[in-house]
């Protein structure tokens, strides 16, 4: 059973806004497009795409921070599919994966609605920073993947984290992709969170190299979706700061398959390929002191308890660690900076674990797990 937000913290995210408010234009155009204050999809014409700026905030200079927004409207009538990407503002390749739906879906032949954000951390994209940096350097600043849906009576990150939930994915969403990529000095392969069975059969169409059915953090795209009854997921595609033309395409292929299986595209979905590693447990496996990690492992790999993983070298390349598998797994991610502090992670396992929490139900929501960065 879905764990319900408390009511203040509805009132106070302004996700009790009403259901069936238009679209709020604020007049004002950027780069010839209108900007919106609010969107309400079921406003714009059958058939169409248009593309928007949402004016999410105020910047500390008294001028405005805006994402980007299109909207294709299906002739037909289907469900509502929000895609987003760089929430996390060093997180690229999910950008590459929007733009292709978007050039490539026909609106005409469409039934249903996509709602597509090419990049919602504005700040952060500008700096190349996972958190939301809104003035400065692109130091400090908060994770907006852990504040949905935010408080407009918060600060600057949470309000801008309110305003994305209240009036820009409320009234605009039934199922949610959400896409990511690992932070930056990680790797991950095509990786996919899923909450609950719903998320799970998502999981399934995608067909990443990885699922892991995880209970998930509090305060994400997908957690708090999932909590509101709709059905998100988070999808990882490879690393941070790249565009990865293999992950694009398996990216914009899984989309597809998604939205095949939704009706809102002819066709079934194509499942062809090796079936999904599926885990629900991850052990982050660290640096036992730093130095230059040089990982002898390779995403995907299986590994047994006491296989080695990696070596560390100090400065003239003597071996002043040995990191070994503390269980059997499979590799799930890999340290490609080699720079790494004491404690800092290597390489991830992933494994099934019986007794998991998400191992027969479907995770509970809203718990938090840290070995997952999503």
């Amino acid at each position: 059973m879905k764990r319900a937000l408390p009511l203040i913290t509805l009132l106070m995210s302004g996700a009790l806004a009403p259901a069936m408010a238009a679209t709020v234009y604020t007049g004002d155009r950027v780069d010839g497009l209108a900007v919106i204050d609010k969107l309400d999809s079921a406003d714009f014409k059958a058939g169409s795409v248009t593309k928007l700026y949402f004016r999410v905030s105020d910047q500390s200079i008294g001028q405005g921070w805006y994402v980007p927004v299109v909207v294709i409207k299906g002739a037909k009538p289907g469900p509502k599919l929000l895609l987003t990407a760089a929430i996390h503002g060093d997180e690229l390749n999910g950008i590459p994966v929007i733009q292709q739906i978007i050039r490539d879906t026909d609106p005409q032949t469409l039934s249903g609605t996509i709602v597509a954000v090419p990049g919602l951390n504005t700040p952060g994209l500008l700096h190349s920073t996972r958190q939301f940096t809104p003035n400065g350097h692109g130091s400090g600043g908060e994770n907006l993947n852990r504040i949905l849906p935010g408080d407009l009576h918060g600060g600057a990150a949470n309000i801008y984290a309110a305003r994305l939930w209240s009036n820009l994915f409320m009234g605009n969403v039934d199922i949610s992709i959400d896409l990511h990529t690992q932070s930056a000095g990680i790797s991950y392969p095509m990786y996919v969170f899923a909450e609950t069975p719903k998320a799970r059969h998502l999981a399934d169409l995608i067909r990443p190299d990885v699922i892991n059915m995880d209970p998930g953090i509090d305060g994400t795209v997908e957690n708090t979706l999932n909590a509101y009854g709709f059905t998100s997921v988070t999808l990882e595609l490879g690393v941070a700061e790249s565009f990865d033309p293999v992950m694009t395409a398996r990216g914009v292929k899984g989309i597809i398959n998604v939205m095949r299986d939704q009706g809102m595209v002819a066709g079934a979905p194509d499942l062809s390929g090796p079936e999904p590693f599926l885990g629900n447990e991850i052990l982050n496996v660290k640096a036992p002191r730093g130095g230059f990690a040089h990982v002898t492992v390779k995403l995907g790999d299986t590994v047994k308890a006491g296989d080695a993983l990696a070596t560390i070298t100090n400065a003239y390349g003597d071996v002043v660690g040995q990191i070994t598998a503390p269980r059997d797994g499979q590799v799930l991610s890999v340290a490609t900076d080699p720079r790494r502090d004491p404690g800092d992670t290597v390489a991830r396992l992933i494994y099934w674990n019986d007794k998991g929490v998400c191992a027969k139900t479907g995770c509970p929501t809203n718990k938090k797990n840290p070995a997952t960065t999503e």
